[in-house]
């Protein structure tokens, strides 16, 4: 699955350019994304000295590394004219009814929770619930998530989501090889009827780490040569198998079982904990997420209660706040994988917590009678449209099933009958040459039945539908469910429209989001997620296709596809690219196995040492263990430079086996290396490539090129340069870009019907969580060139500006030889511990009273925060963050100085709720207005932290990972 910029393989179908209106409306898009005014900007830059933003740019982006040229972009869209552009494309897209399943159904979004969450900025634009005494509404979103995942799959631990099903698979199967220490015996065994692509997934994840993948029979018992084995239930093709003999045979053989498993069958039949399963695994997207050709979904993993130290991702469990009340945070948070670094059995960064939000509302919109009547539902019309088959000659259903046919079509006649289908409007599933696969949903009706036996008819009279009417379904025996599930009243009390409304407005109004203040969070980008960027996510000509529709009913996916290809290759400098990776880890993941299969194809042997500052971000050694290399840390000079002495003597010393430098740019401490060109040249003098982050592109586009300073392949993360929200921890994308001698090394996809490689799957979908680029694809058509450009120099320019005015009061640590920062900056607060007991936590929590999300907090250095503002923050905001910071070295400066009490004052006892400060007594030496108006604009605008200071140590504790009893949260 990759297309080249100069070469694309997309159909000609999808070829031809839009055409778009190119007469420029008076209404710019960019003067509406970028925050700060011409007077403004021309202020900011005043302050720092410069007589024009030219010569601050000048200064601060050394030119030996500029761009020789503009970028060759069309130009800008307004608004309309691009939501035109893309409705043209959308129009391109044949949405016919599918039925292919593989783990991907048709649904009914709520339109409550559609139009209060998914279009409801005050969801989509939060951060990582890091700041977890702001973020208690998501939090408990996602620990209702957990809770359903754990109830539905029959274990007791369920994580805060994955990224989708097939690589949820891949990560269980890197848990159980470290739980089982499985060296001597790397064999997973993987039953034939799983989901290809989960395959392909697993084979990709498994390959790096010298482990084997053995297909087999879906009952071929495992022996003592396999760690795992993997299950799909039901399987691929439908058919409902017991699983307790094989996971019995595994277990007896010492290998523990995963089962990738459909949460919505699991409300009628026997869960995999109660098979005996160790690893639950699988996708909520049916639980009222458009399919979405291909993403995001929230995928999930459930497990045993003795496993949960090695489970992947995130985890959200009860702890309790200063006053003693139950408070909600990230659990065992410091286990989390990417701070485990070289370490880490997984990479994972990003997790589909929006995804997962909408899920689990989904759950509580229904309860468990709704999701159990659903399910029926779904089940009664596969056994009615079974019936009519029979009566139509076909062969009845062999086994149990839920929702998913097998049609067994004679004479090597599927592929015609397939055929027959499409042109009636139907997607069907071909299985081999004489069988058909049809999975039905929560949509089906009885004219759609009627649709479905009109196709297998083949002209012949079609029996009655009261004839196929069955009045009872089919049986499952000893595995049908039994146990209940939701029982947490969450999954009781919101079933009117008018109950979950306000449920889900009371969960918003506990979260701090973008919609409040400037979340200044340096690496991650917090930018406008424009409104119109994000209108089309719900267009049915996108949402509602099947990631594996053929590709003559996508040409305006494919256009998009090509057009996003384009446009990326010519940002970063590169010959070719794909959107298949839909994270930046992911990302990371696929640019590491090019590097790979490149120099092995070439005939190198095994090159595995991979260079990495100390500065890197945590996914970059944790996404370069799971590719089996050896991680070897580049010190890092005074001023926060890869010091190139240290590369060279390392590149030498590792010549024979140096795969790749990884490298961030600028660099994660926030300032331009002007050494960059010479460390690409030292790592290629010695036989290796350069892997370039592109978490900082923000600080490129339009100025700079990756693939200019010398870089081979860079991923980029579209959720923060390219304005995909955050959606308070998730959905992301991390498409790479890379040399033309790379491109025949991106990854691959089983269900790709064109040229390229069929190998290195490392997502679900073909091209990952394909709905949300029509979020960059808006961003890049309305911004332009120069609107793209403008918008890397003002986030230059911002984050100088808060550099400049907070720099009296807080050291910038690392900065270029003139003083100057890229589009972050690094703030030392390590000397106030010594003078005054504080130390960065507080300070995180005390501008949650000033209404403001904590910067980036201790990293890339321990005792700092790093800030950036971006481009899209005006003056305004910039001067109300730097006004709270200067405000809280006031009260620093008060402690220290013995004005203020060193242990009870409003730094240490932050952040505080209005519970505290209404309460009948107050015993703190300042009061209750310094408490919680410390700035002037919070009378007016004040966001009440639901809960004061959360214990954590508490919580790690005290493990409780889903919905506690009601009385709790009073």
């Amino acid at each position: 699955m990759t297309h080249s910029a100069t070469s694309p393989t997309t159909p000609s179908s999808a070829s031809a350019p839009v055409a778009v209106p190119r007469l420029t409306h008076p209404d710019r898009f960019v003067d509406r994304h970028i925050g700060p005014g011409p007077a403004e900007i021309q202020a900011m830059v005043r302050t720092l000295g410069y007589g024009s933003l030219d010569d601050l740019l000048d200064k601060a982006v050394p030119q030996a590394i500029r761009r020789a040229r503009p970028l060759a972009l069309p130009p800008a869209l307004s608004e309309p004219q691009a939501l035109e552009a893309l409705r043209t494309l959308a129009s391109r897209n044949r949405v016919l009814r599918s039925y292919l399943g593989q783990g991907y159904h048709d649904c009914v979004l709520p339109a409550v929770i559609r139009r209060n969450v998914l279009e409801n900025p005050g969801w989509y634009t939060q951060y990582t619930p890091y700041q977890a005494e702001i973020a208690q509404g998501r939090l408990e979103g996602l620990l209702t998530f957990q809770t359903m995942v754990a109830d539905l799959t029959g274990l007791p631990i369920a994580n805060a989501s994955m990224l989708d099903e097939a690589t949820a698979a891949a990560e269980a199967m890197h848990m159980c090889f470290a739980i089982s220490g499985a060296a001597q015996r790397p064999l997973i065994l993987v039953a034939d009827d799983c989901h290809p692509q989960t395959i392909a997934v697993v084979r990709t994840r498994a390959a790096p780490l010298g482990i084997t993948v053995a297909l087999a029979a879906a009952d071929t018992a495992a022996d003592a040569r396999c760690f795992a084995v993997l299950l799909q239930y039901p399987g691929t093709d439908g058919v409902v198998r017991d699983l307790r003999p094989r996971i019995s045979q595994a277990h007896a053989a010492g290998a523990l079982a995963i089962v990738a498993c459909d949460l919505l069958a699991m409300t009628v039949l026997l869960p995999p904990g109660e098979c005996g399963a160790d690893i639950a695994v699988g996708c909520a997207q049916r639980f009222g997420v458009p399919m979405g050709f291909g993403g995001p979904h929230a995928g999930f993993l459930a497990t045993r209660d003795e496993f949960k130290r090695h489970m992947p991702g995130r985890i959200v469990g009860m702890s309790k706040d200063a006053q003693g009340r139950p408070a909600l945070r990230l659990a065992l948070q410091t286990r989390e994988q990417h701070i485990r670094r070289e370490k880490a059995t997984s990479n994972i960064c990003t997790a589909q917590a929006l995804l997962a939000n909408m899920a689990a509302m989904y759950a509580v919109y229904h309860g468990p009678a709704g999701l159990t009547a659903i399910a029926q539902r779904a089940h009664l019309a596969a056994c009615m449209l079974d019936a009519g088959l029979v009566r139509l000659g076909y062969a009845a259903q062999t086994g149990a099933f839920f929702d998913t046919l097998r049609v067994t079509i004679p004479h090597g006649a599927a592929a015609a009958m397939q055929r027959r289908a499409e042109s009636s409007g139907i997607n069907l599933r071909l299985l081999d040459a004489e069988t058909l696969v049809v999975a039905l949903d929560e949509t089906v009706d009885e004219s759609a039945i009627t649709a479905l036996l009109l196709v297998f008819s083949a002209g012949a009279g079609l029996p009655r539908m009261a004839e196929v009417l069955v009045t009872a379904a089919h049986g499952w025996g000893s595995l049908a469910r039994r146990t209940p599930f939701l029982t947490h009243p969450v999954f009781h009390r919101y079933h009117s429209e008018t109950e979950m409304l306000r449920w889900l407005r009371r969960l918003e109004g506990r979260d701090l989001s973008l919609t409040q203040s400037m979340i200044p969070l340096g690496s991650c980008t917090m930018k406008l997620n424009a409104s119109a960027e994000m209108l089309p996510v719900t267009w049915p000509e996108f949402a509602a296709i099947h990631p594996f529709a053929p590709l003559s009913q996508i040409g305006g996916y494919l256009q998009l596809f090509q057009d996003l290809e384009r446009w990326l290759c010519e940002i970063t400098g590169f010959e070719a690219c794909s959107l298949q990776p839909n994270a930046g880890s992911q990302g990371e993941y696929a640019g590491l196995l090019a590097i790979m299969e490149f120099q092995a194809a070439r005939g190198d042997k095994p090159r595995r040492a991979c260079l990495i500052p100390t500065s890197a971000h945590g996914t970059n050694p944790a996404s370069a263990a799971l590719c089996g290399m050896q991680v070897i840390a580049v010190a890092c000079d005074a001023r926060g430079n890869v010091d190139l002495a240290d590369l060279t003597a390392k590149a030498e010393a590792h010549a024979q086996d140096l795969a790749c430098l990884m490298i961030t740019y600028p660099s994660t401490h926030g300032v331009f290396e002007h050494g960059i060109r010479e460390a690409c040249r030292i790592v290629h003098a010695q036989g290796g490539l350069v892997y370039m982050d592109g978490a900082n592109l923000n600080a490129q586009v339009g100025l700079v090129s990756p693939g200019d300073l010398g870089a081979d392949v860079c991923h980029l993360n579209l959720h923060k340069t390219f304005c995909i929200p955050h959606g308070g921890g998730g959905p992301g994308m991390g498409p790479i870009c890379c040399t033309a001698q790379l491109a025949p090394y991106l990854p691959g996809h089983p269900a790709w019907r064109g040229s390229g490689r069929a190998d290195g799957t490392v997502s679900a979908a073909p091209w990952g969580s394909a709905l949300i680029l029509t979020i960059p694809w808006m961003y890049i058509a309305m911004m332009g060139a120069e609107g793209l450009t403008s918008a890397t120099r003002v986030a230059i320019l911002n984050a100088n500006y808060i550099a400049r005015r907070l720099s009296p009061y807080f050291p910038v640590l690392y900065t270029a030889a003139d003083g100057l920062v890229a589009h972050e900056c690094i703030l030392d607060l390590r000397s106030f511990k010594a003078s005054s007991g504080i130390e960065v936590e507080d300070v995180a929590k005390r501008l949650m009273d000033y209404g403001f999300h904590a910067p980036t907090v201790s990293f890339p250095v321990v005792g700092t925060l790093m800030i950036e503002p971006t481009e899209s923050e005006a003056q305004g905001e910039l001067d109300r963050f730097c006004s709270a910071m200067i405000s809280i070295h006031g009260e620093i400066l008060a402690i220290a100085e013995g004005r203020s009490d060193r242990k009870d004052n409003p730094l240490k006892m932050a952040p505080h709720t209005a519970d505290a400060v209404v309460s009948a007594t107050w015993t703190h030496p300042y009061t209750r207005e310094e408490a919680v108006f410390p700035a002037p604009w919070t009378r007016d605008r004040k966001f009440w932290p639901p809960v004061s200071r959360i214990d954590s140590a508490y919580g790690d504790r005290n493990l409780i990972c889903s919905c506690p009893p009601m009385e709790s949260y009073a």
